[in-house]
């Protein structure tokens, strides 16, 4: 398998990335989800959100990446097969998607940085503040990235439906393009 995408199939890098994308997107709204929940007491009240923040900050980094190869190197092109209103609403969605990635993950930023402090990654290296103390911007961007993160899984859900929509009733190459295979 090729590193770079040609015109008609994906490279593995865009495939890794693509699957690395989902993964944590799933594993952060899963953790996000679990972790509002958590008592003052619980031994995961601290760790869990700065697992979340941690993996939230490596994300958008993945992403500012993913974007500037998706420019380097276009996607393939769409199945002869595909409906115009397919090709529409898949351009249309991915763009959607990225969008809300980066709402998401811009809003978790300011939420964890509204009081100034910055955010530790890891203990590899932290992220500061850009904002300072804004009174009220955490209440405000826990909104936005509360329902961009509902928002951004509903919508991956409907994507991995069309997915499998052409793989099992269509029984074309879209989702074997994207596993390596066509």
């Amino acid at each position: 398998m090729a590193f770079r995408n040609s015109a008609d199939r994906y490279g593995w890098l865009s495939i890794f990335m693509h699957w690395l994308v989902a993964a944590a997107v799933i594993g952060l709204f899963g953790l996000g989800f679990w972790m509002v929940d958590l008592s003052y007491y619980d031994q995961w009240y601290r760790r869990g959100p700065d697992i979340h923040r941690s993996v939230g900050i490596l994300l958008f980094g993945v992403m500012l990446f993913r974007l500037l190869w998706r420019l380097a190197t276009p996607s393939p092109k769409s199945l002869p097969n595909h409906k115009r209103w397919e090709v529409a609403s898949a351009h249309m969605a991915h763009g959607l998607l990225y969008l809300l990635i980066f709402v998401a993950m811009i809003s978790g930023y300011l939420i964890s940085t509204a009081d100034g402090s910055a955010i530790d990654v890891f203990g590899w290296f932290q992220v500061p503040s850009i904002t300072g103390r804004i009174k009220g911007l955490e209440d405000t961007a826990g909104v936005v990235h509360y329902w961009s993160t509902w928002a951004l899984v509903v919508l991956a859900g409907v994507h991995a439906l069309g997915a499998l929509k052409h793989h099992f009733i269509d029984k074309d190459a879209t989702l074997r393009r994207m596993l390596g295979k066509s």
